[in-house]
């Protein structure tokens, strides 16, 4: 469609931006709600972030995603934290109020339970404890969005045991930090495994894990999405796991800062997914 002098602005902040799939998920929002705005890459340099942030309500810019490495710089530049990004200690939103500040919000969480939620629709919180792979950013918003729906035991592992007691304190909760080595015997009575590392991801080491122990009523979530079938994913589905690929987190993630911008909730469908993945 074509852009008027009204329409509302909006992009993704991150250094590099160019492999973003944002602006192609957004932009297909847009278009198919026939909405006068726009959605674009914004390249900005970590020392010139503060400068980018200040600008976006002088420039009329509504918000912004924020992606690597900018998350937790964003935490500690915007003008008001909603509690849960607080938690997790990153921002991957940033809405411009009618007075000019800016809040910095978290949807990563939400959209983790969402592509859970609708991916294996028979999976719940009391099924069982959950066991985690990686403590890095991803990893935070995916245990708090755990702990919240109230998971009995989160068993957290990652390569570098510190970084997960961290994290585990952090976030609060029934989060138990364990060593990387002890990551088979950890899926014995799990209810849920989900890989947050980048191991497994195109470029990336494998991820070495024998899911002998985890049992077949368990939904195995992998959040990497290229590839989109991950060998861990391969692996749960042969031996009749049910598997949740994590193109839908980055879909669903999306959701509210969308209608915070825009003021329309868009829809999450096949067609955008293959439109994303395209």
């Amino acid at each position: 469609m074509t852009l008027s002098g009204k329409a509302r602005l909006a992009g993704v902040i991150g250094w590099p931006v160019g492999h973003s799939r944002s602006p192609r998920l957004h932009g297909f929002w847009l278009q198919q709600l026939g909405i006068d705005g726009a959605y674009v890459p914004l390249a900005v340099r970590p020392e010139d972030f503060a400068a980018a942030l200040d600008a976006l309500p002088k420039l009329g810019i509504r918000g912004a995603n924020v992606t690597v490495p900018h998350k937790e710089m964003a935490l500690a530049l915007v003008d008001h934290v909603e509690p849960l990004a607080a938690r997790i200690g990153a921002v991957n939103t940033l809405v411009v109020r009618d007075d000019g500040t800016i809040e910095g919000r978290n949807t990563d969480a939400f959209g983790f339970l969402e592509n859970l939620r609708r991916g294996a629709p028979d999976w719940q919180p009391a099924s069982g404890p959950a066991v985690v792979l990686g403590a890095g950013g991803a990893a935070r918003a995916v245990v708090a969005a755990l702990v919240d729906a109230g998971v009995p035991e989160i068993r957290l592992l990652n390569r570098g045991l510190a970084r997960a007691e961290q994290l585990a304190a952090d976030i609060g909760g029934p989060v138990r930090p364990l060593d990387w080595q002890v990551r088979a015997d950890a899926l014995d009575g799990a209810g849920l495994l989900v890989n947050t590392t980048t191991l497994g991801m195109n470029g990336q080491p494998p991820l070495d894990i024998d899911l002998a122990a985890l049992p077949g009523t368990a939904v195995v979530n992998d959040i990497v999405y290229a590839p989109l079938m991950t060998d861990l994913l391969n692996a749960a589905a042969q031996r009749g796991n049910a598997i949740v690929d994590g193109i839908g987190m980055l879909l669903w993630q999306a959701v509210p800062g969308f209608e915070a911008w825009y003021g329309a909730r868009p829809m999450v469908t096949d067609e955008l997914r293959a439109f994303v993945l395209a």
